[in-house]
């Protein structure tokens, strides 16, 4: 991959900081070419110089960047151009399948006759492992150490896999587990915001920009850093030099003004902006926030603005660099020449956001004043169902019967717990966790939490018995400023003690409730319930005991675990009673804005940062334990492995591939609803021994306590297929009364898993192609759920819209994505799962083509449907028709 293009714009400068020379590549100086780009919205300017420094020729074209400069005349575009991210961040459940596949492509080249250690990042990778330590252990002081030994016990595998990697492929650095959350250790410590590389000689200054296996890489934007999520199969193909083809998008301006008003937080705040931006529809978009606002608000609550982009469903939520971005750089422990660079590369490329920048042109815009935020909450199981937390309680009692499925004569069932003098019902709040990313970054929040606790133990109050309480700071920087803040006490006399450094209860890994509980939810089919200060409360994701998730912020997670239900109003209701027999509300406990702002001003120091952040690499003393990793350019794959197995991608991989064809007579695996997440295709959580997954490794000797989660098992594509559609809520229209993955095989109807389903259809040859809905694929940047949609055998998905990234994930996998015309759908067709499919025209395919499906039905009778081409670009046919982006890539290195 050429790191630097040929100039043809003639757009190089130079520019000197401290004394130092850099060149750069001047938005400026293009524009006397390709006309005024000043007013571009900041995020098109960082996709314009990349277009700029890589203009060869060839690859990236003048066109390109006049394209860009030609967004301006109507504020939108149907061009696509090229990008190439400055380096890639992943997580380890994302990464370990990554590095797998990379491993995977080294024997697939030496098949092929070329040169494994070929295969290498071409741009700096990062993987932070973050995403395997589980709440086994919570509420005792002891908790941390409980569950890092767990966490090394399950993954020592998967770890001495991930330290193989780092020593046999250059520019790939692994953090070792304890150190944070990828996202926050990424905005504390990884992002420089801009760039630097030297190349024969001349060091370039150019954005810090990245693609992220996981699809909260856009928490990043909150510091100007242009990033999102991508599939690993996409950061694959990015990593090995291949451009990634983008159409260039509606960019949606959000203007903010105003400050959060007294007893509310940045949580409320991004909830409540969830909310508009779902509401308004910016799938595919950029979103840029402006206005005045932006003059006092900090860095932390622009991140977990920027941070739920996913659940907006924005590809990105920008936030321009200004003073604010750069005090934040300073008190994270950023270099101070690193810092003037910042600030003197943006402002001579008119990118510096100040009080007399003028607003970029947008395709359209929409504001908030946020003196109007108001306490909330998100749930019970989408986080942009915002609900204001005065009107919780009725929310829910709507909720249990409409979207919970709990009849009416039932809403007030009760059950007593074993061996206590206690009993739960529909909505006792079980898991009460502050974990993630999204607030674990803001010391406001986490400071807020502390405060609490503290007030609540200075009254004598504590947690109900039947909340599960846990901390997961999302770096130990956090637990610096809480014990400096002196709050970790008052945490812990709470039971929030801190229970490792990841992202644990969000991700799936709350651990096991107490067997009690369980029973006493499982056998009179009580809704409980969750309060965590994530980002996602999809359905199964937290707890497969827990149905009802609402998102809140950190104080509002201890204060629901004081309260412990969701079924009356805790805004006015009395938590307990003080020492002297007082009512205790609320507002008795919650920290006013001047406390919280004073102990960030004396607890969040910078010393803290550069401390914490200048032994990341160390690890923890089970990391250093593992010992080095063995010195050979290919691994030594473990056919016993329950962890990593070399996957099929390049089994009988030839030169050339095979022409694309048709498809005929394919049988209809799965007809799906509305808001299908990648959740519901490849879940991150636990694994029912009951299900092909959990069969498997029991037939491997694997016990039960020792399952992990599916997200821990994705190096391993024989327990991966098998959970695929294997989500312990997912509903198949096709096999009507059940939940988790069942399907009705054709011809004779037999109800069965949609794995076993799967392998009798592909002992006959037959293709197989699922129906979905609206929003199909939304959730996680999750690759499984299209390497396992096309492992099952599946060769196209047809919907009626697809989100982002699942779509150019399974465009990447070789599978082909299909959407109805309007108004046409899986139920106006009247499809039932016992048709027969045909697609035409799959041989000569185009972007954005028009394909016919012919539906026969059992009766004989035939229809056809025109479906449009979901594969958008040039690039994305040649992936498709060589079955996926990684075999492309590979045949291309392999021939060079």
């Amino acid at each position: 991959m050429k790191l630097v293009g040929n100039d043809l714009l003639n757009a190089g400068r130079d520019l000197s900081v401290d004394g130092r020379s850099y060149r750069y590549f001047s938005l400026p100086a293009a524009a006397e070419k390709i006309g005024d780009v000043s007013r571009l919205p900041v995020s098109l300017k960082i996709l314009l110089e990349n277009t700029l420094r890589f203009t060869d020729g060839t690859s990236y074209t003048e066109a390109d960047a006049q394209a860009i400069a030609d967004w301006l005349k109507n504020a939108s575009s149907t061009q696509e151009v090229p990008f190439k991210p400055a380096r890639i961040l992943m997580q380890d459940f994302t990464g370990v399948p990554a590095v797998v596949d990379l491993a995977a492509m080294r024997d697939g080249i030496l098949s092929l006759g070329g040169d494994p250690r070929r295969v290498n990042p071409l741009v700096p990778v990062d993987l932070v492992i973050d995403h395997s330590v589980m709440v086994d252990v919570s509420g005792r002081e002891d908790a941390l150490q409980q569950n890092v030994t767990r966490e090394f016990e399950r993954n020592g595998e998967r770890y001495a896999f991930l330290r193989w990697g780092q020593q046999a492929f250059d520019q790939f650095r692994v953090v070792p587990p304890g150190a944070g959350i990828c996202h926050q250790v990424n905005l504390e410590y990884l992002s420089r915001v801009v760039w630097t590389r030297e190349i024969d000689g001349t060091t370039y200054a150019y954005p810090d920009t990245l693609y992220g296996t996981d699809s909260h890489t856009t928490m990043v934007n909150g510091l100007g850093v242009l990033g999102w999520g991508v599939g690993g199969i996409e950061a694959e193909a990015a990593m090995l030099g291949q451009p990634i083809a983008m159409l260039i998008p509606d960019v949606i301006g959000f203007r903010l003004e105003g400050k959060l008003p007294e007893g509310t937080t940045a949580t409320d705040l991004v909830l409540t902006i969830t909310q508009m931006l779902r509401a308004k529809g910016v799938v595919g978009k950029f979103v840029e926030f402006y206005g005045p606002a932006l003059n006092d608000l900090p860095l932390a609550d622009r991140a977990t603005i920027a941070n739920m982009a996913p659940e907006y469903g924005a590809t990105c939520g920008f936030f321009p660099v200004d003073a604010q971005a750069l005090d934040y750089m300073r008190q994270t422990g950023r270099d101070e020449h690193q810092i003037a660079l910042t600030e003197a590369y943006l402002r001579a490329q008119g990118m510096f956001r100040d009080t007399n920048t003028p607003d970029p042109i947008f395709t359209s815009s929409l504001s908030l004043d946020i003196s109007t935020v108001r306490p909330s909450l998100a749930g019970p199981k989408r986080p942009q169902d915002r609900v204001a937390l005065d009107v919780a309680a009725p929310s829910f009692e709507k909720a249990l019967t409409e979207a919970l499925g709990v009849a009416a004569d039932k809403t007030q069932t009760t059950a007593p717990v074993a061996g206590t003098d206690y009993s739960i019902g529909h909505g006792s709040v079980v898991i009460a966790a502050i974990t993630s990313c999204t607030n674990t970054s803001n010391p406001a929040v986490l400071i807020a939490a502390g405060l609490v606790a503290r007030k609540a133990r200075a009254l004598g109050l504590t947690p109900k018995p039947w909340v599960k309480t846990s901390l997961a700071p999302g770096s130990q920087v956090v637990t610096d400023y809480l014990d400096r803040a002196n709050l970790t006490e008052d945490l812990s006399a709470l039971g929030f003690d801190t229970v490792g450094y990841g992202c644990t209860t969000c991700i799936g890994n709350s651990g096991p409730l107490p067997q009690n509980i369980v029973d006493a939810i499982e056998e009179n089919g009580l809704v409980a319930t969750s309060v965590l200060s994530g980002n996602r409360n999809f359905e199964g994701r937290i707890s497969p005991n827990v149905r009802a998730n609402y998102l809140a912020s950190p104080p509002l997670v201890v204060a629901y675990a004081l309260f412990g239900t969701m079924r009356e109003d805790i805004t006015t209701a009395i938590l307990g009673h003080g020492p002297d027999g007082q009512e205790i509300r609320l507002k008795d406990i919650w920290p006013s804005n001047a406390e919280v702002a004073e102990l960030i001003g004396s607890a969040v120091t910078r010393e803290a940062f550069v401390e914490r952040y200048g032994k990341i690499t160390e690890g923890t003393p089970e990391w250093r334990a593992l010992g080095a990793a063995a010195d050979s350019a290919t691994f030594n794959w473990q056919p016993s492995s329950t962890y990593v197995q070399n996957p099929p991608y390049f089994d009988g991989l030839t030169a050339e591939p095979a022409p694309r064809k048709d498809i005929t007579g394919a049988r209809i695996l799965a007809l799906l609803g509305d808001n299908i997440t990648t959740d519901h295709i490849s879940p991150a959580g636990s694994i029912a021994a009951s299900t092909p997954a959990g069969e498997y490794l029991q037939s491997h000797q694997v016990p039960v306590r020792d399952f992990n989660s599916y997200g821990s098992r994705r190096g391993n594509d024989r327990v991966m297929v098998r959970g695929t559609f294997a989500n312990i809520r997912i509903r198949n229209e096709m096999a009507p009364g059940t939940e988790g993955g069942m399907t009705s095989f054709q011809p004779d109807g037999t109800i069965m898993p949609i794995y076993d389903a799967a392998k009798r259809y592909e002992e006959s040859g037959t293709p197989l192609v699922v129906f979905g809905g609206k929003e199909y694929g939304m959730g996680s940047s999750r690759d499984w759920a299209a390497k396992g949609t096309r492992l099952l055998g599946i060769t196209a998905v047809i919907t009626e819209s697809f989100e982002r990234i699942h779509r150019s994930n399974l465009v990447g996998m070789g599978v082909l994505p299909l959407t109805f015309e309007p108004g046409t759908t899986r139920k106006t067709l009247n499809l039932n799962g016992s048709e027969t499919i045909a697609i035409e025209g799959v041989e000569d395919l185009a972007p954005g083509k028009t394909l016919t499906m012919i539906i026969t039905r059992q009766d004989g009778s035939t229809q056809s449907v025109p479906l449009l081409c979901r594969v958008d670009t040039i690039d994305e046919v040649a992936y498709f028709q060589h079955g996926g982006i990684l075999p492309y890539v590979l045949r291309g290195m392999a021939s060079a």
